[in-house]
């Protein structure tokens, strides 16, 4: 069911002008910000080739139809300007094509160069390089900017998220679709033996940088800040009436509209 963002959503404790980081230093990967930002983007590079089938598997098969009713929801159509953040092989991008039509765009947006090497062999015409935090866009340029299952690997959550407010039209939408950490004990349990022992076990397949990007994919989610996070800094952002759609307890869709 949606959630709104709660009165009493905790502040994130950090200081002025701190990052709000998606989730804490992983020092089992990296030990700086730079070397992050480094070796994720070599991970995505050389695991390109094989990111497809590895997610298809993870979604058991049912990331195509919910990527395309959640686009849906969004009420983008003919000459509808979408722009897809961190957009990978370019599903969520081609995804919303057949929605704005010939005279609309679908824009992705990607720091991994392999990765858009995939998204434009899937038919994505637009495509550039580079990051959430900094988007090379004129304000007021979009009607929806998407992310898909990319949210926790951005620097600052906070720096995202008025970067999609000041590219969208005011009444302009905002879609995150992310992993969230179930909340049950049994879901957890199972969410953790899947994604975070089965599916490196499966990535192995596409070599060691494959398996450590998706051990590297559930720690995150793992470590995640809380939903309630999330939502406040959409709404500090400038997003009007933030909320949270959640699926399965495990696959969250966050909404908001840019004021």
């Amino acid at each position: 069911m949606p959630q709104a963002v709660p009165p009493d959503a905790p502040e994130p404790s950090r200081s002025a002008g701190e990052p709000l980081r998606p989730h804490p230093l992983l020092a089992r990967y990296y030990a700086s910000e730079p070397e992050r930002r480094r070796r994720v983007r070599a991970w995505f590079d050389e695991t390109a080739g094989h990111y497809d089938w590895i997610t298809q598997a993870m979604s058991f098969g049912s990331g195509h139809w919910y990527r395309r009713r959640q686009l849906a929801a969004t009420g983008i159509g003919p000459g509808s300007r979408v722009l897809d953040v961190a957009c990978g092989t370019g599903v969520l991008a081609a995804a919303a094509r057949p929605l704005t039509g010939p005279t609309g765009r679908a824009v992705g947006l990607d720091p991994s160069a392999g990765m858009l090497v995939r998204a434009r062999a899937r038919g994505v015409r637009e495509l550039v390089l580079g990051i959430a935090e900094a988007l090379p866009f004129p304000a007021a340029s979009f009607d929806l900017v998407t992310m898909g299952y990319a949210l926790r690997h951005v620097v600052d959550l906070g720096a995202t998220f008025a970067e999609f407010r000041r590219v969208l039209r005011p009444g302009g939408q905002v879609l995150v679709l992310e992993i969230t950490r179930p909340q049950s004990r049994w879901g957890f349990a199972f969410t953790r033996f899947y994604l975070g022992r089965l599916v490196p076990f499966l990535a192995r397949a596409g070599g060691r940088a494959t398996r450590e990007l998706f051990e590297y994919y559930w720690d995150t989610i793992d470590q995640c800040v809380p939903p309630a996070t999330i939502l406040a800094a959409l709404a500090e952002a400038g997003f009007a009436e933030p909320r949270r759609e959640i699926e399965l307890a495990l696959f969250s869709a966050y909404r908001g509209t840019a004021r």
